[in-house]
């Protein structure tokens, strides 16, 4: 004697397998952004030459330990940002806009800049990638003078002190002070992808490339 259900249960199973695989997908996909790598576009020059506009990288969201998506606290701790890690962070005066910066100082460090010149804890800050494109020299007391003159800060617990590479069109640390640990994202580790848009042409060099 057959089953007269046998057939009808066939569909109902095939869309149910189909449905739980696209959940099962979406979840993963969901946990791997929130908690292991995430990808993003490089907008803006603030980090020429290390990080070009069009840029497109993925980032390490687990090296920095397992955080609440919601609130920024860690609920496991890894390891926190060193200086010269390259990470992403929400910006500090708009926490719904990422920003993307290398690391100069931690809990504890002085930092103080002198024409230019980045000194940390009294002792100059040297980052190979760092560049200065604009010859002048913006004086202590002037509109922007944090650009290049930067008085002694102390970087406050749980916080950084950030800038571009590209340090004389960066908006950063020096003009908006700190960032908070619970604001970091990730670090950034290798490029994926890279279109010149000015050429109208990949970058295929920078693909695969790790990021220092």
């Amino acid at each position: 004697m057959t089953n007269k259900n046998s057939n009808a249960d066939k569909p109902k199973s095939i869309v149910r397998e189909y449905v739980e695989a696209i959940l099962i997908a979406l979840f993963l996909a969901f946990f791997i952004r929130t908690f292991v790598v995430q990808a993003f576009k490089i907008p803006s020059g603030s980090m020429i030459p290390t990080l070009l506009v069009g840029d497109h990288i993925l980032v390490n969201k687990f090296i920095y330990g397992i955080k609440n998506p919601f609130n920024g606290n860690t609920w496991l701790s890894l390891s926190e940002p060193q200086r010269k890690d390259i990470i992403v962070f929400k910006y500090p005066l708009n926490p719904s806009q990422d920003f993307i910066k290398r690391v100069v100082g931690v809990a504890g460090d002085r930092i103080e800049i002198v024409n230019k010149i980045l000194y940390v804890n009294g002792k100059i800050f040297e980052v190979e990638n760092a560049v200065h494109l604009d010859d002048n020299i913006i004086p202590p007391g002037n509109d922007q003078s944090e650009r290049d003159n930067l008085g002694l800060v102390v970087v406050p617990e749980h916080s950084l002190f950030v800038m571009g590479d590209n340090r004389d069109n960066s908006h950063d640390s020096r003009f908006w002070k700190f960032v908070d640990l619970k604001a970091v994202k990730g670090k950034a580790f290798i490029f994926y992808w890279s279109w010149d848009s000015d050429d109208f042409s990949v970058r295929w060099s920078r693909i695969g490339d790790m990021i220092h």
